[in-house]
């Protein structure tokens, strides 16, 4: 069972309680989001296995009595295989999150998080990603500007770098993507 360190809306420590709780009930929690990126200008996205959308490179809960930087290396262990470095890591924002999502049973999943955003750059070679294949079917490396003007226009396509576990092995492909593959979630700031 998974437990979160919860807080109040200020960011005071009220001790901690299970992640269906803390959605269930719409706890406040944190949660890391970490962007690896290329000397070259390509951001990376991993693909999630359950809606295969492009999402962060690796994120999530931040877990009772972790770190902020500990929950980093964790999540891009887990997700990717990848042992990161956070020194290197920058935190470039914290964000406020609030959403709600009716779930197909019918309950709502609240969702109250300080997020930190991380970037760090990655130097390392695509074949070295060893996926999560509970969660991630590989990851999609894309121009860091065209994502952008792809997210701002609305249209067209971009090229994406696929790398992907085939087999037992990592394989590399090339095709153009669409903004409907990217997973885009409306949060309702505070």
């Amino acid at each position: 069972m998974e437990y979160l360190d919860i807080y109040d809306e200020q960011g005071t420590h009220l001790g901690y309680e299970t992640r269906d709780i803390v959605h269930r009930e719409g706890l406040w929690h944190k949660t890391v989001q970490n962007w690896l990126y290329t000397e070259d200008g390509k951001v990376l996205f991993q693909i999630r296995k359950d809606n295969g959308k492009f999402y962060t490179t690796a994120s999530g809960h931040v877990i009772k009595g972790e770190t902020i930087e500990e929950a980093f290396a964790r999540e891009i262990k887990e997700e990717i295989g990848l042992d990161c470095d956070c020194k290197e890591a920058k935190m470039i924002e914290l964000v406020t999150w609030i959403m709600d999502k009716t779930k197909k049973d019918g309950t709502v999943w609240k969702d109250r998080a300080k997020s930190s955003f991380f970037i760090v750059p990655y130097r390392g070679d695509f074949l070295d990603f060893k996926f999560d294949e509970n969660e991630v079917m590989g990851i999609a490396a894309v121009d860091a500007q065209e994502a952008l003007e792809l997210f701002e226009t609305e249209e067209g396509e971009i090229d994406a770098t696929m790398i992907k576990e085939e087999n037992g092995k990592n394989t590399i492909t090339t095709r153009k993507v669409k903004l409907e593959e990217f997973l885009i979630l409306e949060n309702e700031t505070a």
